[in-house]
């Protein structure tokens, strides 16, 4: 089969960062795995992070690729949601080969149906973000998908990129919050305000400041998308008395959660790939709220984040969209669909 490995960690202007490979088609699914013909793709930051320079090397291809969308070709003696026909959806396991091949074997508790309203590039924008996105305000700060916490406010630091565009709609749609969401140019601005953001101030200068500029003292949550060291501060100034901040990105110094005693307020991380990794008892929930997605993409309470789309899937693209994300001036997903 086709794929896109890597034998060395080098920078992406580099041919040999990321170069076109002929495998073998993975075995026949066991368990609950599933096999998926790969139709579209995504390129996210984990994928630059772990490709980034390093002194490693490979004595087979490493495939990388953590957002697909395709359909089932094959199923385990285990799966119980899932037969060969259905078209689906899903991010995959760090631990495991992935997604930027023409066959990919999957675990089918993270695997969603795909929305029947997008094509395989819209669909394959989504999984990872949405994940993400779910697990930060749902899970992790425990914010009501009913609305039961309706009108309580939340700022979204840095949210014009693929977990910010999914992040605005879910905490808008879903959990009926004032979102104020940041971005720094006029193109990410009217991005954000187009998935539904209430507000929008500037990252580049003081969160707090910024905030009182609306007349906002405190806000009860933060879903930090970006830059946690620079922010740390402000976020602790800003967040409620007993509020929560999430942050998906890590940190070149431990925060000072000191800052929060005061206010009894909360911090935890965000990490998607945990559920799979530790092969935790909920795996499960992956698929649902990927389903949950889904509908609300086909009722048309939520849309998709797709902005750049790319063709065919191949290294020279591959390596195109990595240099893009690289540049930091990435808006919504970027997606390749197709292979030569």
């Amino acid at each position: 089969m086709k794929a896109v490995g890597l034998y060395q960690y080098l920078p992406i202007d580099d041919e040999q960062a990321l170069m076109d490979v002929t495998l073998d088609q993975p075995a026949a699914p066991q368990g609950q795995d599933i096999l998926v013909a790969v139709k579209a793709i995504s390129v996210n930051p984990v994928d630059t992070k772990i490709r980034s320079p390093k002194d490693q090397t490979e004595s087979s291809p490493r495939v990388l690729g953590w957002d697909a969308a395709g359909e089932v070709v094959a199923v385990g003696p285990d799966v119980k949601h899932h037969q060969v026909g259905d078209k689906v959806y899903y991010a995959g396991d760090i631990t495991r080969p992935g997604s930027n091949s023409e066959f990919q074997r999957v675990d089918e508790r993270i695997v969603g149906k795909m929305p029947k309203s997008l094509d395989f590039a819209q669909a394959a924008a989504l999984p990872l973000t949405s994940i993400t996105a779910w697990e930060a305000l749902f899970d992790r700060m425990g914010i009501c998908p009913e609305g039961r916490h309706a009108g309580r406010s939340i700022l979204i630091v840095g949210a014009a990129g693929g977990v910010g565009s999914i992040a605005i709609q879910l905490a808008k749609q879903f959990a009926k919050l004032n979102v104020i969401a940041t971005a720094s140019r006029d193109d990410t601005t009217g991005w954000v305000k187009r998935m539904g953001a209430d507000q929008v101030i500037n990252h580049r200068n003081s969160l707090d400041d910024e905030l009182k500029g609306l007349g906002v003292d405190t806000v009860d949550y933060i879903l930090c998308l970006n830059a946690t060291d620079q922010h740390w501060v402000a976020m602790a100034n800003a967040i409620a008395p007993q509020g929560h901040i999430c942050s998906i990105v890590e940190t070149e110094q431990p925060v000072d959660l000191g800052l929060l005693k005061s206010k009894s307020a909360s911090f935890s991380w965000e990490f998607m790939f945990t559920r799979a990794m530790f092969n935790t008892e909920d795996m499960i929930e992956q698929q649902k709220l990927l389903n949950k997605v889904a509908e609300g993409i086909d009722q048309g309470v939520l849309q998709g984040t797709l902005k750049e789309r790319m063709e065919p899937i191949n290294a020279e693209n591959l390596r195109k969209a990595h240099s893009f994300l690289e540049s930091g001036k990435a808006i919504g997903k970027l997606v390749l669909t197709g292979w030569d």
